[in-house]
């Protein structure tokens, strides 16, 4: 079913008050469940939450037709098409705020099951039912799914991307994804894996590791890719709700998903533990603005926020005896757009990098509620560590990347 047919059926359950500074959601109609009877409350004893907002810089393409038009032509016949950037000023969520990464966390925590569902988190302990809509739940075969939540007066909207499930009925696209997008060569991890791959990109060489840039951007056209339906989605959330803010979140896949939307329309991302999306963005041939300032990184409204005992943001979780390739992933990039936040857990908590750290559950509750302060390395002490470029990042370094399947059939 199209994501913008489910939408418009569900409209719409979810309230909040847009004050200076601050985005107040609060329960304003009980999200119906078989699961439990639902609680009477009166409109005035609904409890409210609060996210901060602060105004934000985006930059989004005059034509979103043209955008695409350049990113295709680009794609297909490897020809340039020059785009027009708008700077506008938005509001974003505050980024060095505990409390709303908090809440963004557990919105991204949310997208991975329906209300009701025992892992299911309330935006607030006063909370009985969170107020959100879902997308994607009505056909397992979509795969793309997770949550819209959705302020009273509609002027702020959040849209929380699914990351990927081991097991379950949208697994096999979600794995499917993220070989794809975060792989060095269609997930060829060695030459073991080569009933594994999700392409036919490696180029054979007895010195060297090759893959061809035509076949791997090639192979991200097709229809399975949760970016072209994510595309559609927000296509249609700009649509319904013309005047509103929209922010993307998401977690590991569901992360880098919003990150990779966030700079296609200009609209703020936040991705929690999610594996590097520079080089998908490269392959996907996004047209992103041109870098401002002494910044060389283009300016998109991205912040990542991950910890350090992680190893899927940090690109750490590879080779052939590596959990992720033994369970059939190659998460092997590891360079972010945007801006990344991040948690010293290794030396703060003492951690050690696991990859069952990666669950978001596990950084919620360790890492971002926690209500220490974060040292940095000048010693001093913040409620969230400080956003930073990912500068001297290089992907895939081991590789070599051209034309050698086109200069092989010469």
């Amino acid at each position: 079913m199209h994501p913008f047919f489910h939408i418009t059926t569900l409209l719409v359950i979810a309230s909040a008050t847009v004050v200076p500074n601050r985005v107040n959601f609060d329960l304003h109609h009980q999200f119906h469940l078989s699961v439990a009877e639902p609680t009477h409350t009166t409109p005035s004893e609904l409890p409210a939450i609060s996210l901060k907002a602060r105004l934000t810089t985006v930059y989004r393409p005059k034509s979103l037709d043209a955008h695409e038009h350049a990113r295709l032509r680009s794609l297909l016949h490897a020809e340039t098409e020059p785009i027009e950037w708008e700077q506008m000023v938005v509001s974003g969520p505050d980024i060095e705020d505990r409390h709303t990464l908090s809440q963004l966390a557990r919105m991204t925590a949310n997208a991975y099951q329906l209300p009701g569902h025992k892992n299911w988190y309330d935006l607030d302990s006063s909370w009985n039912v969170n107020a959100s809509f879902p997308f994607g739940w009505d056909n397992d075969e979509d795969g793309f799914r997770g949550h819209v939540f959705a302020s009273r007066d509609n002027s702020t909207i959040v849209l929380s991307i699914k990351g990927t499930t081991l097991q379950g009925p949208t697994s096999k696209k979600d794995k499917l994804n993220d070989n794809l997008l975060f792989s060095c060569c269609c997930a060829r991890v060695d030459f073991s894996w080569i009933f594994s791959t999700v392409c036919d990109c490696y180029s054979w060489s007895a010195l060297h590791q090759r893959c061809d840039d035509t076949c791997l951007s090639t192979a991200l056209i097709q229809d399975s890719l949760f970016y072209s339906t994510g595309v559609n989605l927000v296509k249609d959330l700009m649509y319904l709700y013309p005047f509103a803010d929209i922010w993307l979140v998401g977690h590991s896949l569901g992360g880098s998903l919003a990150a990779l939307l966030g700079s296609t329309f200009g609209l703020p991302a936040v991705a929690f533990e999610a594996p590097g999306e520079r080089m998908a963005a490269n392959r996907l041939h996004l047209p992103l603005p041109p870098p401002i300032g002494d910044s060389s990184r283009p300016p998109v409204p991205v912040t990542h926020v991950y910890h350090n005992a992680d190893p899927i943001p940090q690109g750490a979780c590879t080779g052939v005896a590596s959990a992720c390739a033994q369970a059939g992933y190659a998460l092997e990039t590891r360079c972010h757009l945007g801006k990344s936040i991040v948690y010293d857990t290794v030396q703060k908590l003492g951690w050690h990098v696991d990859l069952r750290k990666h669950v978001i559950k596990e950084v919620i509750l360790e890492v971002l509620d926690l209500q220490d302060g974060w040292p940095d390395e000048d010693g001093n002490e913040w409620d969230v560590p400080v956003a930073r470029e990912e500068e001297d990042c290089v992907d895939c370094f081991k590789w070599e990347f051209g034309d050698y399947k086109k200069d092989k059939d010469r």
